[in-house]
């Protein structure tokens, strides 16, 4: 026998069957490796600018030559001092207990933040148009146990319009 008095919230389930309605499905981040010969701290000294596949049809194959060549241009300003300065605190690194050392990272770290603005203005100006989202990111290595800066290009997932019927 059915209970006729029995109160159910029907506002949380319907809640929760929009909520399952609306997963979508949003491809794996693309991952571009350093090409370089030269690593400093886990930042290579260029980007490959070969196009991947996984951005056909979403970018012209120009647009990501031009960020990466940009990126790279950075890259090049940058690192053949961080090594200078590597290379100086490593001789000095016995008489000054390590301290010789912190300009590089000083330097490293302003590196990393000349490409994560470079990579901001990039996302504001063109790929969130397109759906797409780039940053610089520590991952481990394949090879070995170390970390490395890649280049992730994340796709930005489309947010549905909700219309009430």
């Amino acid at each position: 026998m059915a209970d006729f008095d029995a109160i159910y919230e029907e506002q949380e389930l319907s809640e929760e069957n929009l909520e399952e309605a609306h997963v979508q499905m949003v491809p794996e981040p693309i991952v571009i490796r350093g090409a370089g010969n030269m690593t400093v701290f886990g930042l290579s000294n260029r980007f490959n600018v070969q196009f991947p596949a996984g951005l056909v049809s979403r970018v012209a194959p120009e647009e990501f030559k031009a960020t990466v060549l940009r990126i790279n241009a950075v890259l090049k300003k940058t690192l053949p001092v961080n090594v200078k300065w590597l290379f100086c605190g490593c001789v000095c690194c016995c008489c000054t207990l390590g301290c010789s050392l912190w300009p590089v990272i000083c330097l490293s770290k302003r590196t990393q933040h000349t490409l994560n603005k470079l990579l901001e203005w990039e996302n504001s100006h063109l790929y969130h148009k397109l759906g797409l989202h780039w940053r610089l990111s520590k991952q481990q290595c394949d090879s070995n146990s170390m970390m490395e800066y890649v280049l992730l290009i994340e796709f930005i997932p489309k947010t549905p319009i909700y219309r009430p019927d």
